[in-house]
């Protein structure tokens, strides 16, 4: 009887720690390299809190930055990282992809020229050069900043420099970019021997938005591993926040390779820009932002926000 009982209450133990250890798993499609943006998920990873949730995450860089929110679209993996402009165009296109948090919640993008340069003032760039990687979005931005300053899209020669932005600036190609980040193509200026100039969106009669957030399919809306996914990206950037230098270790740890001057700049200029509640939704930013891009003739109509970004319940 004696044996009996120790191998059940053995049994048991076995079972309760295999159900313990066993996590849900979940798929993260990141936007770009791995690099500081990206902070909270990698310090949430190595402290263990997504697994404190009940959850194994992995995460992935992209081949194409373009196709993260696609495959979540799909049902290729179950969350991605994007950014608040692209969503609500792919929410007006009908992708089925939702905002479940906020990653980055300042916007990161300027229109930028060399600090030495003749361009002063925006009004300056008539009849100038001006290099970009991506459109759409870009284009309605560019054009709300000239138009501040009396100009339009046709004062300008726009020049696609692909992800070339920093080196186009830097040799003279163009006379400004848009799109360079003030987190990361100023300080990538500087180390090229460049000091830059940024003039900042919001700034300049953009309306705020997030720069990086987190989406789902929306089927997934109500998979209680979303919350759980949330809860567990908050502690990350809490404990960021109140530890940086440990922070830091963290998120190269086994990432050597970042472990360079412009990603522990970056890691700092990041710093004071991450969602310290990811979960909570402006809804009023969001609906400023439709309004921009229907103005600017980049959507023809929006579905109702709530179609395409949520809080989640508890």
């Amino acid at each position: 009887m004696i044996r009996i009982v120790a191998v059940f209450f053995a049994l048991t133990l076995t079972w309760g720690t295999a159900a313990a250890q066993a996590k849900d798993k979940l798929t993260l499609l990141l936007d770009w390299h791995i690099n500081p943006d990206h902070g909270p998920l990698y310090v949430a990873l190595e402290k263990g809190y997504f697994a404190d949730a009940g959850l194994d995450v992995k995460m992935i860089e992209p081949a194409d930055p373009n196709d993260p929110p696609k495959l979540v679209a799909a049902g290729k993996a179950e969350l991605a990282v994007s950014y608040q402009p692209q969503l609500h165009i792919q929410a007006a296109a009908g992708l089925p992809v939702v905002r479940i948090a906020t990653l980055v919640a300042t916007p990161l993008n300027t229109l930028m020229v060399l600090a030495d340069g003749p361009i002063k003032s925006i009004a300056d760039l008539k009849g100038k050069k001006i290099g970009f990687s991506v459109s759409s979005t870009e284009h309605a931005v560019l054009g709300t900043m000239l138009k501040t300053h009396k100009l339009t899209l046709k004062d300008v020669t726009l020049v696609n420099v692909n992800m070339g932005l920093s080196a186009a600036l830097a040799s003279g190609q163009v006379d400004a970019i848009i799109g360079g980040y003030r987190n990361f193509e100023l300080t990538q200026l500087e180390l090229l021997g460049k000091k830059a100039r940024a003039f900042y969106v919001e700034e300049e009669g953009v309306p705020a938005f997030d720069e990086l957030i987190i989406v789902t399919n929306r089927n997934l809306v109500n998979d209680k591993r979303m919350r759980r996914f949330v809860d567990a990206l908050e502690r990350g950037a809490q404990f960021m926040v109140n530890r940086p230098d440990e922070a830091w270790q963290l998120f190269i740890k086994g990432r050597k390779s970042l472990d360079d001057e412009l990603n522990r700049r970056a890691w700092r200029d990041t710093l004071p820009r991450f969602s310290l509640t990811p979960a909570a939704l402006d809804r009023a930013r969001y609906e400023r932002f439709a309004a921009f891009l229907k103005d600017n003739n980049l959507v023809k109509s929006m579905p109702p926000l709530k179609d395409y970004a949520v809080e989640l319940a508890w």
